[in-house]
C-alpha cells in the first residue's frame, strides 16, 4: 500500500477500494500516514467526492483502527445522534427514557463546538460527575442503570481524531463524505443494533437549508445501514432553541424542571419523537406513535427523573441529583433581565447570534483549551409567535461580570426580531428518512 498512489487515484476522481481505506485509517491512527498526507487525502475527498461503497468502507475503517465494543446485555443497545444546535439537551432525557422502557444506551457524546453546546460539557456541569471513564466502568454502568452518557476514549476511531485535526486546518471540514465518517466512525464503535439521527435545521443549525439537511441525513442513514446499523432520520428544527435556556448548568435545570414539572412541551415532544423511532427499530413498539406515547408516559410520571439521578450518580455525582437538583447546580453572581424595546410578536431568532452569545459569556469554548463556566447562558427566553408588550423581560442573562451581561444583551436585542404580525411558526419535525 502507497499513501501517494491512493491520494493520486482520488484526485483523479478513481474510489479507492476497501483495502486501500482500511489501510490508510490505520496510518492515520499509527502515525505511518503523514500529516501532509492525511490533508492532501481530505482535500481530494472534499474536491472528488466519494461514491457509497467508498463513503462505507472509510467509516468503518475509520471505526476499526481503534476498540470497537461488545454487548452481552438482556435487552437491545441503541443510540441517538444530533447534528448540533443551541438549547438542545434532548440526550439527557433521551438516555434514561430510553432505559425506562427496557433498551440500554452507551451514549458516546461530544463537548460544545462553535455556537452550538456539548452533551459532555452540559453532564460535567453537575458537581462531581465524569464523562471520561474506562470502557470497563461503561460496560458496567450500562449493564446496572441501563444508560451512561459519556466521552470517547483515545481508543474510540483514534483515525477519525486525527483526521479530523488536520480537516480543521486545511479547509475541508464541509465536505460530506468526511463529516458522515466522522460522526458514524465514534457512533458505530459502540456496537448500537439501532441508531435515530437528529439532523437540525435553522437558524441555529449548523445545516441552515433543507436541501443542507437532507443531503447529510441521506449520506448519514445510506451510510449506516450499509454498515449494519438500522437506522433513520429526523430533521428537526432549530429556528429556536428546543429548551429555554442555553448554557450548561441552565439547560441541566431545564431537563429537571421538565423531567419533574410532568408538562409536556417542545423537548418532551422531540425527545419522544426520536424515541418513537428508535423503539420501533429495536423492536421494543410496534409503530412510531405507539412508542412515543410510551415515551411521554414515563418522561412526565417522574420514572425517568429517578434513572437520571442514578446515572448522575453511578457517574461520580451527588446521589440525591433527581431529589435535589437546584442545590447542585452552578448560580451565576450577575443575572440581568433583558426588556422588549417595543411590543410585539417574537417573529425570528437568530439561534446562531444566541449560541455565540453564550460562548462569549464564558459558556463555550472560543479555543479547544478554554475552560467553559457551566454557570453562564440565558434563560426564561421566549419563544416564536409570543405577544411581549415594551419593557417586558425577553430572556434573563446569567454571567460572570456585569460588562459581559450588557454586552450580552446587546447581542440578544439584534438575534431577535419583534413584529406587529404574528409569524407562521415551523413544525418540531420537518422530514423523515429511512
Amino acid at each position: 500500500m502507497d499513501a501517494r498512489a491512493i491520494i493520486a487515484a482520488l484526485r483523479r476522481g478513481g474510489q479507492p477500494s476497501e483495502a486501500e481505506l482500511s489501510w490508510f485509517a490505520k496510518g492515520l491512527a499509527n502515525g505511518e500516514v503523514s500529516d501532509a498526507q492525511a490533508g492532501a487525502f481530505a482535500m481530494a475527498v472534499c474536491l472528488q467526492g466519494l461514491d457509497q461503497p467508498a463513503r462505507r468502507a472509510l467509516t468503518l475503517a475509520m471505526r476499526d483502527s481503534g476498540d470497537v465494543l461488545s454487548w452481552d446485555l438482556p435487552g437491545p443497545v441503541i443510540d441517538k445522534h444530533s447534528t448540533g444546535g443551541v438549547g438542545d439537551c434532548v440526550s439527557l432525557l433521551l438516555a434514561p427514557a430510553l432505559a425506562e422502557c427496557g433498551a440500554f444506551v452507551p451514549m458516546i457524546s461530544g463537548r460544545g463546538l462553535g455556537h452550538t453546546g456539548g452533551t459532555l460539557d452540559k453532564m460535567e456541569a453537575i458537581p462531581g460527575v465524569s464523562t471520561q471513564i474506562s470502557e470497563r466502568r461503561l460496560h458496567r454502568i450500562t449493564a446496572e442503570i441501563g444508560c451512561a452518557i459519556v466521552g470517547a476514549t483515545g481508543r474510540i476511531a483514534p483515525a477519525d481524531k486525527r483526521l479530523y485535526a488536520i480537516r480543521d486546518v486545511t479547509a475541508t471540514v464541509e465536505s460530506l463524505d468526511l463529516i458522515t465518517a466522522s460522526i458514524l466512525s465514534k457512533k458505530l464503535a459502540a456496537s448500537p443494533q439501532a441508531l435515530v439521527l437528529d439532523v437540525k435545521i435553522g437558524s441555529g443549525a449548523f445545516m441552515k437549508t433543507t436541501e443542507e439537511a437532507r443531503s447529510l441525513a441521506l449520506s448519514l442513514v445510506e451510510t449506516s445501514n450499509a454498515a449494519g446499523c438500522k437506522t433513520t432520520a429526523l430533521i428537526t428544527d432549530m429556528n429556536q432553541p428546543i429548551a429555554t435556556a442555553l448554557g450548561n448548568g441552565l439547560e441541566v435545570a431545564e431537563v429537571m424542571k421538565a423531567l419533574t414539572s410532568g408538562k409536556d412541551g417542545p423537548l418532551i415532544e422531540i425527545t419522544a419523537a426520536l424515541c418513537g423511532v428508535l423503539l420501533v427499530l429495536a423492536g421494543l413498539a410496534a409503530h412510531e406513535d405507539e412508542g412515543a406515547q410510551q415515551i411521554k408516559e414515563v418522561l412526565l410520571n417522574g420514572r425517568v427523573a429517578k434513572r437520571f439521578g442514578r446515572m448522575v450518580a453511578a457517574q461520580g455525582g451527588p446521589d440525591d441529583f433527581a431529589e435535589h437538583w437546584e442545590r447542585y447546580l452552578p448560580v451565576a453572581p450577575v443575572i440581568h433581565e433583558v426588556k422588549a424595546p417595543r411590543a410585539g410578536y417574537i417573529a425570528a431568532m437568530d439561534g446562531e447570534a444566541l449560541g455565540l452569545a453564550v460562548v462569549q459569556l464564558g459558556g463555550g469554548r472560543m479555543v479547544e483549551e478554554d475552560l467553559v463556566d457551566p454557570a453562564v447562558g440565558l434563560s426564561d427566553l421566549l419563544r416564536l409567535g409570543q405577544w411581549v408588550e415594551t419593557g417586558e423581560t425577553l430572556v434573563r442573562v446569567h454571567a460572570a461580570r456585569e460588562s459581559a451581561a450588557q454586552e450580552a444583551e446587546a447581542a440578544v436585542l439584534q438575534a431577535l426580531r419583534l413584529t406587529d404580525e404574528c409569524p407562521d411558526l415551523p413544525p418540531l419535525v420537518h422530514e423523515r428518512i429511512s
